[in-house]
């Protein structure tokens, strides 16, 4: 294959411009925070918490707007049977964002928590934050090994260049940056990279529709010229299916420590929620060129292109038509600029993912959970090590592993079923405890996991009313593989099961314990008798600061040191949420 020496330049011109933002932006507020008070642990993580809104509107939409959206968006809008009525992510994200700001995002931040997932420990305890740590885990290291892999296919199409050593490339540049900055780095080239995305897709889309092969895409919006019309039908034995798809995108898109570490980065509760809607809006803004690069490669004769006379959805290459349809319907320097744009995608994905892991890694397993006494400076290179690690073991994922989507899809499946029942729990929920949460997990887990995963090749145990078996051809090589599709909205039954187990659970063991019919002894968790003990951390931890009122629990000592009350709550971050700030308390007191 030969190398396109124009696209070696777009790329490298673009890859340095990344980098020089990346490390300006480490430069430029290497100070941040410190002189506050701010722990360097902290700043890495959430920025100074001095995030405004132009800046953190760009990095939330891009948070989203990666390469697994442009492509996904643009393969679904292209598949034939499919459609733009399948083509769910960006209602199903723009929507995420709106809850997620009207309903989570002001208790999170004005709690000033660190990660997404201190208020399980301070409710369940760290034993159980650690449990929900692995799902959280693997959906942020599986999303960042698919997006790297879908880089490396989009990248050899257009490029000509060998697959691993781009994936490799791109990697190294994104954990660099994140390394040097954190938050701030990752932030200032999310503005760089949603920039480049937009301009080059948008630059793209006149040239692909102006091309004499492409059809009007009008006609074939609904009507079936080279294949069926674009727009897509939901047939009514898949409706249950696809309003299952859509649940999980809109709520299931909440729950994610890339969304809450720009919320908790946020200058107040107020900021957090306005960033939210504004980046629902870019996440809308920012799909339509690639669903009208869908439409495209649904409106084209490829026989009349060098791709070919056989269409990429013959060729098994559906998931690529974004980059064929920049490849082979555009002028070459133009081809090269919307490359560039799906780079961008990619990068600003994959190292708000790789710090988001570390975060949570660095904090609530390693400090919270193992090391309460360990200094700042040791935590800040934890981080530094787990982000270079997390990010090797997404580029190794990315690389050998053949089924890195499965592993998304059902690790983003858990992330749903788990952890969102258990967030709504935790902030919305009073009196829930450890044994309903660890309830509420195994319920959602087996349900999930009964259900199949067809892309893993894991076969269902649970047969769901209305499943079916169907079948996919491999065009290549006229393999035909069978499958149990779930027409059953599963997925959410699994969540609504596992949110009403922790409740239910949770208040039947209560009632056991405190009336007596269960003894004191057997509360081995601590989580109702013995609230007082250190496994339980929010009285011991949080209590010296009011805002978090959490009256059912009995009064205690603290029993950890002054230099831990913090360790949740940040005091500073109250001062905008009137009812919970500690100058409205000192003013009640006095």
């Amino acid at each position: 294959m030969a190398v396109h020496a124009e696209g070696i330049v777009a790329i490298v011109i673009f890859y340095l411009l990344i980098l020089a933002v990346g490390i300006w932006a480490a430069w430029k507020n290497k100070n941040s925070g410190v002189s506050e008070g701010q722990d360097r642990s902290e700043t890495i993580m959430v920025g100074g918490r001095d995030i405004g809104l132009f800046v953190g509107g760009f990095t939330m939409t891009a948070t989203w707007v990666g390469g697994g959206y442009i492509n996904g968006t643009a393969e679904y809008v292209y598949l034939p049977d499919y459609g733009l009525a399948w083509a769910q992510a960006p209602f199903g994200y723009a929507l995420s964002l709106v809850v997620g700001g009207l309903f989570f995002a002001k208790p999170m931040r004005s709690r000033g928590y660190v990660t997404m997932l201190d208020p399980f420990q301070q409710i369940y305890g760290k034993r159980m934050g650690g449990l929900l740590f692995i799902p959280a885990l693997m959906g942020e290291i599986f999303w960042s090994a698919a997006i790297l892999s879908a880089l490396g296919a989009t990248l050899s199409v257009i490029v000509d260049i060998d697959i691993n050593m781009s994936v490799v490339i791109s990697a190294l540049i994104a954990i660099f940056y994140t390394l040097v900055g954190g938050l701030y780095s990752v932030a200032y080239t999310d503005v760089v990279q949603l920039f480049c995305i937009f301009l080059g897709l948008w630059v793209s889309v006149p040239f692909a529709l102006s091309n004499p092969a492409v059809s009007s895409i009008s006609v074939t919006a609904k009507e079936a010229v080279y294949q069926t019309p674009w727009l897509g039908k939901i047939d009514s034995a898949d409706t249950w299916m696809w309003i299952d798809n859509f649940c999980l995108l809109m709520l299931g898109g909440i729950p994610w420590q890339v969304y809450f570490q720009r919320v908790l980065s946020a200058s107040s509760a107020t900021y957090a929620q306005v960033l939210s809607f504004i980046a629902a809006a870019g996440c809308l803004v920012m799909a339509v060129p690639s669903v009208l690069i869908g439409a495209i490669g649904a409106s084209t004769d490829w026989n009349q292109t060098t791709y070919g006379a056989i269409p990429p959805k013959e060729k098994d290459q559906s998931d690529m038509i974004l980059p064929i349809v920049l490849q082979h319907l555009c002028p070459p320097w133009i081809s090269f600029f919307g490359l560039g744009a799906v780079s961008a995608a990619v990068m600003s994905s994959a190292d708000s993912s790789i710090l988001s892991a570390s975060s949570m890694f660095a904090r609530n397993i390693y400090q919270l959970a193992f090391r309460q006494s360990a200094t700042d400076r040791e935590i800040v290179w934890v981080m530094r090590i787990t982000i270079f690690v997390f990010g090797a073991l997404a580029t190794a994922m990315a690389l050998l592993t053949g089924t890195v989507y499965g592993l998304w899809y059902l690790s983003s499946d858990l992330v749903y079923v788990i952890i969102f029942p258990q967030l709504l729990s935790v902030l919305f929920i009073k009196g829930t405890n450890t044994y309903g949460s660890v309830a509420g997990y195994v319920f959602g887990l087996l349900l999930r996991i009964g259900g199949g995963e067809p892309y893993l090749k894991l076969p269902p145990f649970i047969y769901y009313p209305g499943w079916v078996q169907q079948e996919k051809i491999h065009h290549l090589t006229g393999d035909v593989e069978y499958f149990i599709q779930q027409r059953f909205p599963f997925k959410t039954v699994s969540m609504l099961a596992s949110f009403l187990g922790n409740v239910a659970f949770s208040y039947l063991l209560k009632y056991l314990f405190e009336s007596g019919t269960l003894s004191h002894k057997y509360d081995f968790m601590d989580a109702v008798v013995s609230k007082h003990s250190k496994e339980i951390m929010d009285k011991t931890t949080l209590v010296s600061n009011d805002n978090i009122i959490l009256s059912e629990m009995a009064p205690v000592k603290t029993l950890l040191s002054t230099s831990l009350a913090g360790t949740f709550t940040n005091t500073e971050a109250l001062s905008d949420d009137e009812e919970s700030s500690p100058e409205s308390l000192n003013n009640d007191q006095e």
